[in-house]
């Protein structure tokens, strides 16, 4: 029994772990990189055709991003995952294959000008659409066996709809272990989701810790300080851009606004526009209609019982085309603009940084994490000017942060689901967090919770039977 660290081993991107177990071969994520990329992942301990399963946690690009080129390198084991996450990757690895295509296009423009090579992209539409086949889609708290000697079950970790922790048992030669793989854990009393559920036993666990080093701080005040930030940029004659992960962040701003609309919080402009532009977002708010009952916490539920929908309301608009998109920045009435990705590093919502970002009376407010290395982290750390589309543009913009609002859960949310075990786990490997932050934290549950932690590098291989 083997367990070997590759991606979001001192980093925060890029999820990856490779079990070796019972005689298979099992991957647990394979994210893509995003922002700096600090240390380089070592090389996959087996060959890609001989991967018998993958296990996902949840569809975002950093631990689903690389399916589409494992299949392109032979890969036709079977990948399990929530029933959620599988509609989510329908969609969002289809997105990221154009996305591929459309910078091989462009690099390939300039390439041929240039005498330049040409640029192959990482993986296409067809490889996004071809490992789809290969999902099986599972429920909640189903007990599902992999074949002799390992068994799987997904717990609702409430990071993103259809988010799971992955519990793992396995048998080899008179030795079982029990692995837990927390995902990315959410954090507690997020709208429209449910908060994250605990695990009571298991020998080994592999944790994230995003936030590892910091709490969150007092629950701030979500809609009021969005309602003020919209009101004073609108009384500007400006925008608010809000850079947006098309899955999970897109709509729960959808559900603030709606309750914003709802009370008339902006008082001089109630008939304000709000503007999804990303066909990405528009299709996942598709899939969290899809998944209600099985997703959605008890506050959404209820609106919904009085046939409320908790993610529309007048003046929302649904930008899908390249035209629909372009439009917007002809449209001279304040408004909101919703668009992908969250940390500005490619989609339309570079095109409004550049339409909005060299403009006094906008804002761009940011709502999500900013990962080393990425445009959003660069204007959050108060850059003068940018470089978007080879044309450098002054920031003028303000450049706002909800402070508190996550996805992930803090410091204290990651010690209160680990001592949710009911007995303190054997070993707990800690990744999926910047360099230091990773050691920060084992060290803090080593000396003050007494846990045998440790933070592994890429390329770092455990012996998980001792």
């Amino acid at each position: 029994m083997r367990l070997t660290f590759i991606g979001a081993a001192h980093e925060v991107t890029g999820s990856c772990h490779c079990l070796e177990a019972a005689g298979k071969k099992i991957l647990v994520d394979y994210g893509m990189e995003q922002g700096l990329n600090l240390y380089e992942n070592a090389e996959l301990p087996f060959s890609v055709p001989d991967i018998d399963y993958v296990l996902l946690t949840h569809a975002h690009v950093d631990h689903s991003g690389m399916l589409p080129l494992l299949y392109k390198h032979g890969f036709r084991g079977k990948i399990y995952t929530t029933e959620a996450s599988t509609d989510l990757c329908r969609i969002m690895l289809r997105d990221s294959a154009h996305i591929q295509e459309f910078e091989a296009e462009w690099r390939n423009r300039k390439a041929k000008r240039s005498g330049g090579e040409l640029f192959e992209p990482m993986y296409t539409l067809q490889d996004a659409d071809a490992v789809m086949k290969h999902f099986v889609p599972c429920a909640y708290r189903e007990m599902i066996d992999l074949g002799e000697g390992i068994q799987i079950r997904f717990t609702d970790i409430g990071h993103l709809l259809g988010s799971a922790s992955i519990e793992v048992w396995v048998n080899e030669d008179e030795v079982s272990r029990k692995l837990v793989f927390s995902g990315d854990i959410g954090n507690i009393n997020q709208p429209i989701i449910k908060n994250p559920e605990y695990t009571e036993a298991a020998d080994i666990v592999i944790m994230e810790s995003t936030y590892g080093n910091r709490n969150h701080g007092e629950r701030p005040d979500y809609i009021g300080q969005l309602s003020r930030i919209i009101q004073e940029t609108f009384d500007r004659g400006g925008n608010v851009i809000i850079p947006c992960f098309a899955v999970g962040r897109t709509q729960e701003m959808l559900y603030f606004l709606r309750k914003i609309k709802e009370e008339n919080r902006i008082a001089r402009f109630p008939d304000f526009p709000v503007y999804v532009d990303s066909p990405l977002a528009v299709e996942a708010t598709s899939v969290f209609q899809k998944n209600i009952y099985s997703c959605f916490d008890e506050e959404a539920m209820e609106l919904v019982s009085r046939g409320v929908n908790p993610l529309q309301f007048p003046g929302l608009r649904l930008s899908v085309t390249s035209n629909e998109s372009r439009a917007i920045n002809f449209e001279t009435t304040p408004k909101v603009i919703l668009s992908a990705s969250g940390m500005c590093e490619a989609g339309r919502i570079r095109h409004h940084l550049k339409h909005n970002l060299w403009r006094q009376e906008c804002t761009v407010l940011f709502v999500g994490y900013q990962a080393n290395g990425t445009l959003g982290r660069t204007l959050l750390e108060g850059a003068g000017s940018v470089k978007l589309f080879g044309e450098v543009i002054e920031v003028r913009a303000t450049i706002e942060k909800r402070a508190g609002i996550s996805g992930h859960a803090d410091k204290d949310g990651l010690i209160r689901w680990l001592q949710a075990f009911k007995e303190k786990p054997g070993q707990v490997y800690i990744v999926h967090g910047e360099d230091s932050v990773c050691d920060e934290f084992a060290e803090v549950l080593q000396k003050n919770y007494g846990y045998q932690a440790r933070a592994p590098y890429s390329g770092d291989v455990y012996d998980i039977e001792t």
